[in-house]
């Protein structure tokens, strides 16, 4: 919420996990053929702090986490040979301290 809050006030309006798109895309911008996804850290495996396998079950955990992360790849990949742009962002840069550099980068993304 807190993107689509930043995306809305500067003015964009966007789609919402367009399913004729590869991996169902948070945030969609059709005429500027542009996607925004926002990734927790700990499911896309991120390497961040907040990105700790459990320690219970951890060969499971590990292989879910590890196939996540390669499906988003993958369909990353897919965007772009549609001729999409893509932007992650992650929970971890959500966190009001960093408002203003998330802010700058969609900006530069979208503008």
């Amino acid at each position: 919420m807190v993107v689509r809050r930043l995306v809305h006030a500067m003015g964009y309006r966007y789609r919402l996990h367009v399913r004729c798109l590869p991996g169902n895309p948070d945030m969609v911008f059709p005429r500027l053929r542009k996607v925004i996804n926002v990734n927790g850290c700990f499911w896309h495996l991120h390497g961040c702090p907040r990105c700790r396998i459990p320690s219970s079950r951890r060969p499971y955990w590990t292989a879910k986490l590890q196939r996540n992360a390669e499906r988003d790849k993958r369909v990353r990949l897919a965007l772009r040979k549609a001729g999409w742009r893509t932007l992650d962002i992650w929970e971890c840069q959500l966190v009001p301290q960093k408002r203003k550099t998330l802010l700058a980068r969609i900006r530069r993304f979208l503008g």
